[in-house]
């Protein structure tokens, strides 16, 4: 901080210990530290956190790898990854399956703006990893198994300093421990484990059909489930671009079933220093949620999920949440737990084990509560998206307290049915998207939810006789002025102009 500038030789230039003689070219196993360059005395952890530092710094013994055995077939270097944090490649196996091979320690590098790359706040970003706990992703396996949600499988190898077999890119990863795990994309990819599923897709290409056709849909109880177990592990990390899809076909319909993937900020300890204390308050970097037996804030541990969640959950109901919730305490029981945490090196489980097992179980007890906080976050504003071809939206103001929204395709088909409680659901927003959509909205009450309305590019048509009596307004139209159809009621605004960006939507987080 005093000289202002980043380090330019942060991080252990090998995961061997220094005083370890040469490896054998045929060892099957080596003595590391996830990362020496963490350790920090006392006075700093003050201000800065102690966070997972001992973890990182504390030896353990791991298998090497083994390129050409370590699959059946061997693996064979594939394309270097894109992440800003994990350097990543993927690993090309027999019979088309691939597999992906990430340094466990990061570099934020590429997260900071130019300006600041070569500052002191290079070296606070940097060190802020060591809030992760570098074996936490190899505990969750046994837990989403147990709590019926798909995933990974990954395993924990150090790479060879003169490792070849990792192609012109095995200097990235020579000396370094890496994580390697199954990639789920792609019918070659399918296992068992996934029973009927027909291919395996990035929510990029599962959120293009989503919108592009009615028949395709996302499993919305499966991944209400997988959010909860998220909760529960205190992985704040869970944007789009961290899940994988199964695809069924079942009844006419495409169903998609979420498959969570880079598990690196489960069990996240940040808030134990008074810099990241500060940084780390709602008002500041809310989302950096720190695990403890009792759940911190909700809406921060789940921020950065927020555009999955509104497309992905905008039909499970209060009681399907608590229902889950419910389940999953009976599933993630005390002998799950253990046997999980069995797969840390074993002196990390002597230093986390216990403390982790008792949050876990702190945790479960309270699920329901953290699962209702959840739900009404989720349920404060809620939107409802059609797709590209016509689908008629009906919304019937069935009582002061309670509205009802369907959703048909073109054939009839219905595609979405909901009722909304005014104590829980501010706004409903209704995109059409593309086709010639319709919106019909009655109903006679004296209060009401508010319904904005978003008709899309093509000519749509809106119908409102609905009626709420104590507010002028409560439907809003919004849409290009010409080539529509407005038969507005007592409680329509016309909100019409020229101008496409007036229902533009968001689909794949552009």
């Amino acid at each position: 901080m005093v000289a202002s500038c980043a380090r330019q030789r942060f991080f252990q230039t090998d995961a061997r210990l220094p005083s370890a003689p040469p490896l054998a070219a045929t060892a099957d196993s080596a003595r590391v530290t996830a990362g020496r360059h963490y350790r920090a005395n006392a006075l700093y952890n003050v201000f800065f956190g102690r966070h997972y530092r001992h973890v990182w710094t504390t030896p353990v013994t791991v298998p090497v790898l083994k390129p050409q055995t370590v699959v059946p077939g061997g693996l064979q270097a594939g394309k270097l990854g894109g992440g800003f944090q994990s350097t990543s490649m993927t690993l090309l196996g027999a019979n088309g399956r691939e597999y992906a091979l990430r340094t466990l320690d990061k570099d934020p590098y590429k997260t900071l703006p130019r300006l600041l790359q070569k500052t002191f706040v290079l070296n606070l970003v940097r060190d802020a990893t060591s809030a992760i706990n570098p074996y936490g992703a190899f505990v969750v396996p046994p837990l989403a198994e147990a709590a019926g949600v798909l995933h990974t499988t990954p395993q924990l190898f150090y790479i060879r300093a003169d490792e070849k077999g990792l192609g012109e890119n095995a200097p990235k990863f020579q000396g370094k421990l890496a994580l390697l795990e199954e990639k789920f994309d792609g019918k070659s990819n399918l296992t068992p484990a996934f029973g009927e599923a027909q291919n395996l897709e990035d929510s990029d290409d599962v959120l293009r059909a989503r919108y592009q056709d009615p028949s395709c849909q996302f499993d919305q109880l499966a991944f209400a489930r997988a959010r909860l177990l998220d909760l529960w592990l205190g992985d704040w990390d869970r944007h789009e671009g961290q899940w994988q899809w199964a695809v069924y076909e079942q009844q006419n319909r495409t169903l998609y079933r979420p498959i969570p993937k880079d598990r690196d900020q489960v069990f996240y300890r940040f808030d134990d220093g008074l810099v990241p204390w500060l940084v780390s308050r709602p008002f500041v970097v809310g989302k950096l949620r720190t695990f403890k037996p009792h759940y911190e804030t909700i809406a921060g541990l789940v921020k950065n999920a927020r555009f999955i969640d509104e497309r992905a959950l905008n039909e499970v109901t209060s009681a399907q949440f608590q229902k889950l919730a419910l389940d999953l305490q009976s599933r993630l029981t005390d002998e799950a737990i253990e046997t999980a945490l069995h797969r840390l090196p074993p002196p990390v489980y002597a230093l986390e084990g216990a403390r982790t097992a008792a949050a876990l179980r702190a945790r479960r007890v309270s699920l329901p509560t953290a699962a209702r906080t959840y739900y009404k976050l989720l349920a404060r504003e809620v939107t409802v998206v059609g797709t590209d071809q016509a689908e008629r939206f009906v919304v019937q103001r069935l009582t002061d307290s309670t509205t009802q929204v369907q959703v048909y395709a073109a054939k009839g088909q219905p595609m979405y049915e909901r009722i909304f409680r005014s104590a829980e659901t501010k706004l409903i927003t209704l995109h059409g998207l593309g086709g010639e959509d319709t919106f019909e909205l009655s109903g006679d009450v004296m209060h009401g939810i508010r319904v904005n309305i978003f008709g899309g590019p093509n000519r749509d048509e809106v119908k409102d006789t609905s009626r709420v009596r104590h507010s002028r307004r409560k439907t809003y139209y919004y849409d290009t002025r010409s080539g529509n159809t407005l038969e507005a009621g007592p409680s329509t605004r016309d909100r019409t102009r020229k101008g496409v960006e007036t229902h533009a939507y968001d689909r794949e987080g552009d």
